[in-house]
């Protein structure tokens, strides 16, 4: 038997030994009277002579995540949502008991103290128990206190242990919570409404990505997990809602990396009788608020770099940056046969399918993105790439279309929306002969919204900016996987059951 087996037969046992002394192994509830950083906040700097003087006791509850033993007395940290404290608890201020229940606990149970405030000889604020109370048993023990929890494939997997051992990791999603209800904030402040479209469609739209497919039963008809909001909230702008947007969950059944996972939550947004350029200053502004109202600042660091958030960010063509960052001779401009050279040459990887902009995009996602440190906008993406963007009035090859790169990655896709329903049907036919030719990833004609765009839609800008992205900047995450709570992962072979919920059965 190894060691962790024989340490979940050993709790196993003191669980059946609780329950003989009639003890609730998993009771109903409990009422705290106070949280551990609310006590740390009021009572942390006091002395020990003030701390006899205030009223109590406290009611206390949390996960007891360190123990020390010394015959009729313990030290033990406990932990809730908000923080630690420590607990000191002696076989004469208890009831026997009490006493009898708490030598059974293991690190890892949860409990709840009732008791005064003092102060450790070592300083250290501390609950003199007077109360205890059982409040759930862990059957399995936690990773050793020394090493923690580092293994990545562990932590991925079983999420719930990788937040009980690394307070960074709550950390993160913490500032994620804190980091959406900015935006929704800086958003509602901005006149926009935020709406919910279908999770399941009967046409996938409004990116280019292969979609996830299932079947309703009771409609009888295909479905598939949308790739994208985009189509239905350009439906509601059509309906007069003029400023939407949504914040939720796109589905891309595409390659898993530290950029992606097929499960991603993205925030789409869309604004009547407005350009690209206006949403490029609206991005700056979101991004300050951002800033100023997590950190109190406009420079972070991600990955050892430091990142200035201070408007204007440079706004730069595709083109140029492919010459002048990716060092791109300008006749891969005009010759479809030399880019894809040097394509070949610089290793990208092509299919037969690719036109001459979806090489040159392929070209600057390999030379320049991972350069682009500073906020960047790119702006200037040819036609073939963007089935959904409002042609350029100078150059109708190009779209008014920009990519906002941060931190060498993109974090958000925006454009001057196509309300021509004419050229919106060509540009669908378009996908639609690519989809056949076996792009899994081109659009479907979606005649409901030809529909709709020929009731009209008014001038309008809409952008995505993928949240994840956002967080793993703010965060300074390197993998996606770290700040998405249960990341997908690669299935393993799975056998029995094993220790505590095979051998407890007989309970």
């Amino acid at each position: 038997m190894d060691k962790v087996s024989s340490l979940i037969k050993d709790r196993i046992n003191k669980a059946k030994k609780l329950e003989t002394m009639g003890v609730d192994l998993y009771p109903s509830g409990y009422h705290p009277d106070i949280a551990i950083s609310e006590a740390i906040e009021r009572f942390g700097h006091m002395d020990g002579e003030t701390l006899e003087q205030e009223s109590g006791p406290y009611a206390f509850a949390g996960r007891i995540i360190s123990r020390r033993d010394f015959g009729k007395a313990s030290f033990i940290h406990i932990r809730d949502r908000t923080g630690r404290i420590q607990a000191y608890i002696r076989k004469d201020r208890v009831s026997n008991e009490e006493f009898n229940i708490f030598k059974l606990m293991d690190i890892g149970d949860h409990i709840g103290i009732k008791g005064h405030l003092f102060r450790t000889r070592t300083g250290e604020l501390t609950i003199l128990t007077e109360e205890l109370v059982f409040l759930g048993k862990s059957l399995r023990p936690l990773p050793e206190k020394w090493h923690g929890l580092t293994d990545v494939e562990t932590r991925y997997r079983q999420r719930y242990l990788d937040l009980i051992m690394n307070d960074h990791v709550k950390e993160v999603f913490v500032l994620r919570s804190k980091i959406i209800q900015s935006i929704r904030e800086f958003f509602v402040e901005k006149g926009f409404l935020e709406v919910e479209t279908p999770m399941m469609q009967p046409i996938p739209g409004g990116a280019t990505a292969r979609p996830f497919k299932t079947f309703h039963n009771a409609l009888g008809m295909d479905l598939y997990l949308r790739v994208a909001p985009e189509l239905y909230l350009k439906r509601l702008v059509v309906g007069g809602l003029e400023r939407v947007f949504e914040i939720n969950r796109n589905f891309r059944n595409e390659g898993i990396s530290i950029k992606h996972n097929p499960e991603f939550t993205m925030l789409e947004f869309y604004m009547a009788y407005a350009t690209y350029e206006d949403l490029m200053v609206l991005t700056e502004e979101l991004f300050a608020h951002l800033l100023k109202e997590i950190f109190g600042l406009m420079v972070i660091e991600y990955q050892g770099k430091a990142i200035d958030f201070e408007a204007p960010w440079p706004r730069i063509s595709l083109f140029d940056a492919l010459r002048d960052m990716g060092g791109i001779n300008e006749k891969a401009f005009r010759s479809k046969e030399y880019a894809a050279e040097v394509a070949m040459e610089s290793q990208v990887n092509l299919t037969p399918r690719d036109g001459h902009g979806t090489i040159l995009t392929k070209l600057f996602d390999h030379l320049v993105e991972p350069q682009l440190i500073r906020p960047t906008f790119i702006i200037g993406y040819p036609i073939e790439v963007s089935p959904l963007s409002r042609r350029n009035d100078q150059n109708p090859d190009l779209t008014d279309r920009f990519e906002l790169f941060i931190g060498g990655r993109e974090i958000a896709n925006a454009f001057t929306e196509l309300n021509d329903p004419v050229d919106q049907r060509e540009r669908f036919q378009n996908q639609v002969a690519l989809r056949e030719a076996g792009d899994h990833e081109a659009l479907f004609m979606d005649e409901d919204y030809l529909r709709a765009l020929e009731y009209g839609m008014p001038p309008t800008a809409g952008e995505g900016i993928g949240i994840d992205r956002v967080v793993m900047l703010l965060s300074d995450s390197l993998s996606i996987r770290d700040v998405i709570l249960f990341p997908h992962m690669r299935s393993l072979e799975t056998g029995p059951r094993d220790g505590a919920s095979e051998e407890y059965e007989d309970r």
